[in-house]
């Protein structure tokens, strides 16, 4: 059985981080559980101290952060957790089996959460694309092997598209395994931005990273909901 590391970057996420470790708890005899906190101005690490078996303070920035828990790190698999995001219950199994199998890395189908029934068909083309390029983004729990993950030299400490940086070089060594089992992340961004907007906005942002865009300049853009810099 695989020796998985769970590691929650966190910034200011004290209304979410409590539901999404809650349900990690019956996991705590078969995983470890970090949380990668950049600098929280609200009470994030007090809401988490009883609940994780270790509490990082990290810079912030998610890839330095998840880099940061991957260091402090004791388990042979990783599994990169987005704060806003539950596990299905079988996600341990469904690691280890891949794991057992030869699998280096892989990653969960997505739900979003929300009212829109957009939310449904985003959360299909999510998993397809995933699927037909071997690409997937953090809402969908990446896990992989440490061995790996140290051999690709970690997260690209990049502001925005690290998880497009980083399955892009993992993408070289080998296939991901895509599980049907799905993770729940919350819609609240395609929601609050708008969900027609947020679609174009994220083409765009990836369209222009494609093309060699400054990263640091596309996460001003998508923190501000914009297009283009004004």
């Amino acid at each position: 059985m695989a020796n998985i590391s769970i590691i929650i970057p966190t910034l200011n996420e004290a209304q979410s981080i409590v539901n999404c470790i809650c349900p990690l708890q019956p996991l705590r005899n078969l995983c470890e559980i970090i949380v990668v906190d950049g600098c929280s101005t609200d009470n994030t690490r007090q809401l988490v101290q009883d609940l994780v078996d270790t509490v990082i303070i990290s810079a912030q920035g998610r890839a330095i952060q998840m880099n940061a828990g991957a260091q402090h790190s004791k388990g042979k698999v990783l599994l990169f957790l987005h704060a806003d995001t539950l596990l299905p219950p079988s996600a341990h199994n469904l690691i280890a089996e891949s794991i057992d199998r030869g699998r280096q890395w892989g990653r969960f189908d997505v739900q979003l959460s929300g009212r829109s029934p957009l939310l449904k068909v985003i959360a299909f083309f999510m998993n397809w694309r995933s699927r037909l390029t071997g690409i997937a983004t953090g809402d969908q729990a990446i896990f992989v092997s440490k061995q790996l993950f140290d051999a690709v030299g970690h997260y690209p400490e990049i502001a925005l598209m690290e998880d497009i940086a980083l399955c892009t070089h993992l993408n070289k060594i080998s296939s991901p395994i895509c599980l049907k089992s799905p993770v729940i992340s919350s819609g609240r961004r395609w929601e609050q931005f708008g969900i027609i907007k947020t679609i174009l906005l994220m083409w765009s942002l990836r369209l222009r990273y494609f093309f060699g865009a400054d990263p640091d300049v596309l996460a001003n853009l998508y923190s501000r909901g914009k297009f283009w810099k004004t």
